[in-house]
């Protein structure tokens, strides 16, 4: 027992973090691999052990014993005994499947409408096959059991040992199943090698300087790529907003030199990839090709959005554009901002499980709880490191969060009072006294280049035409948007207001102060986004101001919001408004 030490460990898998105690930071960090933040008040963090938390830590080289120690370390009491057990039954079912290569077999080929002869009709083609394999028969037996994924294995009498064989399309969907099941696979079935493509990164920029790629940058590139052996080249990468995915990308490009197809969030951040590509790469124009709405080329690199794939003309038909996996011979598929992989989109991932692909993202939290869709169809996490630590080293500016409470005019009490909930939310976002607030702020902050985030669109217009600034919001036509973004960066424009389109990928590297004024339900996916658009690298401490209006439904929702800038290790401070002076 040491009553120094940060840490209770309970028996129901909670642990909870004093964050008083003088170890608090250094097990936080410690924490970050393999356990799931859940609260963040003022003094104590409470954190969940998860099968899916545990897994993506055992995928990254984090063992079950390094957990323990973990907790045994920083523990101010004993850790109950059932915790070190279930976490080492737990994190070893990883690896306890594992899918490897199966036989090629001759199989029916399926006929064509309209049969020219008996021949044709009688034709067989060669079909791959893999084996699921396990060296516990108790496993055996419970898989051989489940009736959701015993129907996709194929019999065969010639099959030796604990195995069962499925067919090379049913890849995806068996591993999305065996999760599901509490049994993540291994996949160690080798990828197909796409077409060649011969890409380097340049010495230097275009603009001449040089291009160094940080330490950290290639280690998470060759933590994805490994040998190229079998059971490497898939997973995802979680890097800070700021510190350079798109160049930790470009870095698997120049290793594996076959063609990519990227899929970002939005048209502005379809530009910016090419870019990048081409100040960065030795890549022509002529090898990138753009694929959105505007333009739908296809080249050996092409850059792609999910609205353009994710459009159909009828609501229950086919996707279209889905076509575009199939179109080339793809040899590596980076899905950037992959917390935002849209849900129709997981359907390709899971035919595509022979191609190398890598998602990247600052924050694998999605709001719709498919964190388990990106571990088995896209990869389980093969990088992460703490957003403090890259600040620290000063690879990502300093910041500092402050949440400023203000009331809510009087007149709209009763309204407030009355509404439903989606209602109040709106309500209490709107909030009239949010605007000269906003005012203030930037009237205080005379150096600063200033980004104001809002959720609503007639609030982002009264705040752009009372400032007179630029507006960018899903309207804003393509061409305008980059003119006013490249304006923003070339320091034209020192304050802009964005809507949430400006949440993902977009890089904005002078902008030192963000203002929040409304935001999605709480969100700690859009909190990390919109955090990250101040946090490229620069000499002055980047401050992230969100306005809540007090005793509202904006106070529970910021909670949550607080609860991912804790997880990263960033302390904020709430000032109740009063007038100008408190915000000093």
């Amino acid at each position: 027992m040491n009553f120094e030490n940060p840490l209770i460990v309970q028996g129901d898998r909670s642990l909870l973090l004093d964050v008083h105690a003088p170890l608090a930071e250094e097990c936080r960090n410690a924490l970050i691999p393999f356990a799931e933040l859940e609260k963040s008040p003022e003094h104590l963090h409470t954190y969940k052990l998860s099968p899916l938390s545990l897994w993506n830590a055992a995928s990254a080289g984090f063992t079950a014993e390094d957990a323990i120690n973990v907790l045994n370390k920083y523990s101010r009491y004993e850790v109950p005994q059932s915790i070190g057990m279930w976490i080492t039954e737990i994190s070893t079912r990883f690896g306890k499947l594992k899918l490897v290569e199966g036989p090629e077999k001759e199989v029916p080929a399926v006929p064509s409408k309209t049969v020219a002869s008996d021949s044709e009709e009688n034709k067989v083609v060669l079909e791959k096959f893999l084996y699921l394999e396990t060296d516990s028969v108790p496993v055996y037996k419970e898989i051989a059991a489940n009736n959701s994924v015993k129907k996709y294995f194929v019999p065969d009498n010639s099959i030796e040992g604990l195995r069962f064989m499925l067919k090379l399309t049913d890849r995806g969907t068996i591993k999305q199943l065996l999760l599901q099941a509490g049994w993540p696979v291994k996949d160690e079935v080798p990828l197909a090698e796409g077409e060649k493509l011969d890409v380097s990164l340049r010495k230097e920029t275009l603009s001449g300087k040089p291009l160094e790629i940080r330490e950290y940058q290639k280690a998470s590139a060759n933590a994805l790529v490994g040998n190229k052996g079998p059971g490497t080249g898939f997973g995802t990468i979680v890097l800070p907003c700021g510190a350079g995915k798109t160049i930790v990308g470009m870095t698997i490009m120049d290793m594996l030199k076959t063609s990519t197809l990227i899929i970002t969030t939005n048209i502005s951040a379809v530009h910016q990839w090419i870019e990048e590509l081409l100040d960065k790469t030795d890549l022509t124009p002529d090898q990138i090709a753009e694929y959105s709405g505007e333009n739908k080329e296809i080249k050996p690199v092409t850059v792609a959005t999910y609205q353009v794939l994710t459009w159909r003309p009828d609501k229950d038909g086919p996707y279209p554009h889905f076509s575009i996996f199939h179109q080339r011979s793809w040899g590596l598929i980076i899905y950037d901002e992959v917390h935002m992989l849209p849900a129709p989109v997981f359907r390709v991932v899971a035919e595509l499980q022979a191609v190398r692909r890598v998602g990247l993202t600052a924050t694998l939290v999605r709001e719709d709880g498919c964190e388990g869709y990106v571990f088995s169809l896209v990869g389980p996490k093969r990088y992460d490191v703490p957003w403090k630590e890259l600040e620290r080293d000063k690879w990502i500016a300093t910041a500092e969060c402050v949440e400023v409470r203000i009331d809510l005019p009087v007149k709209q009490e009763i309204n407030y009072a009355v509404a439903n909930a989606r209602e109040k939310h709106k309500i209490a976002s709107m909030n009239e006294d949010k605007i000269p607030v906003v005012k203030e702020i930037i009237e205080k902050n005379p150096e600063d280049k200033i980004l104001v985030i809002g959720q609503y669109l007639e609030q982002l217009d009264e705040i752009a035409k009372l400032l007179n600034v630029p507006i960018i919001t899903g309207k804003t036509p393509n061409t305008e948007r980059d003119k006013i973004y490249s304006d923003f960066r070339n320091g034209n424009i020192r304050v802009l207001v964005v809507s949430k389109v400006a949440n993902f990928a977009i890089d904005l590297p002078d902008a030192s102060l963000a203002i929040q004024i409304s935001g999605t339900f709480g969100s700690r996916q859009e909190e990390a986004q919109r955090l990250g658009r101040i946090l490229r690298p620069k000499e002055r401490t980047s401050r992230f101001y969100t306005l809540i209006t007090r005793n509202t439904t904006e106070e529970e929702f910021g909670s949550n919001r607080q609860k991912f800038l804790a997880e990263q290790g960033y302390s904020y401070r709430i000032i109740r408004y009063t007038g100008p002076e408190s915000l000093e």
